[in-house]
């Protein structure tokens, strides 16, 4: 018997398809291969997206857990499921890997959290508990807080997270911005400090899953057989860390759907 989702759309193909304009049809019906979408606010992006994810499972091209689709806030994750639960007519189960960049992540963090040296059980620690953390931090080496402040060492530790550096690739000519030199060796600290902790911050919810699959290849395989179909929400919105981590796993798949504004 075919899931809900393949019934639901088999009933009323005309209908989601008939909804589109040509050039939105015709990015849904793309089903083959990379493919970039540029749109303008308001011109549907969205719905192209869901129609797409709706179209894929109609078509029986994959299986709901087969499908990797990505975006940058919670608030447009609820409303790709929204779209997608109306467009198959019932509640959208069995789609895991449905959400931001830092659900995802996290997501394969706790599957493999022993590999990053942490346990399964690991907290993520808001902005406020990472600025605790840091100021400990810079009061054990005896450093100024007030010269120094803990926000912008965090703001810079964030900065190189999202551009995928860890503190050892940390540029030199960067590492003296703070605290007369110390910046990447507060980094580093900082590291170690939240693995004895068994916590991560945001920006290590992708990082680590860089080290993860850098370091475990078995690992980042298991993962692009997975998906036969990836979809990346304001692709244009991505940082580098972002862009490492979608290009590792469409390694696995030509099959990438990115929509970008124009």
């Amino acid at each position: 018997a075919l899931p809900l989702s393949q019934r639901a759309l088999r009933r009323r193909p005309a209908d989601y398809l008939e909804a589109l304009n040509p050039e939105q049809r015709d990015a849904v019906e793309s089903l083959d291969g990379p493919l970039l979408v540029l749109a303008g606010a308001g011109t549907g992006k969205t719905r192209v997206l869901t129609t797409r994810i709706g179209h894929i499972l109609s078509q029986g091209r994959a299986r709901p857990g087969q499908i990797l689709a990505v975006t940058f806030t919670n608030r447009a994750a609820r409303e790709m499921k929204t779209r997608v639960a109306e467009l198959i007519g019932g509640v959208v189960e069995g789609m895991p890997w449905l959400g931001t960049f830092h659900a995802i992540g996290v997501k394969i963090l706790r599957r493999h959290a022993e590999l990053v040296d942490l346990k399964s059980s690991f907290t993520v620690l808001d902005t406020d508990d990472q600025i605790r953390l840091l100021k400990q931090l810079l009061a054990a080496e005896n450093i100024d807080e007030k010269r120094w402040p803990a926000r912008l060492l965090a703001a810079m530790i964030d900065g190189w997270k999202n551009r995928g550096l860890t503190p050892a690739r940390v540029p030199d000519g960067e590492a003296i911005g703070f605290a007369n030199g110390k910046g990447r060796d507060l980094y580093a600290l900082y590291q170690r400090r939240l693995k004895e902790l068994n916590a991560a911050d945001f920006g290590d919810l992708l990082l680590e899953n860089l080290r993860l699959f850098q370091e475990h290849p078995d690992v980042l395989e298991k993962f692009q057989n997975r998906f036969t179909y990836m979809l990346v929400d304001e692709y244009q919105d991505s940082n580098v860390a972002q862009y490492l981590w979608l290009r590792l796993l469409a390694q696995g798949t030509s099959n990438i759907c990115c929509v970008d504004r124009k």
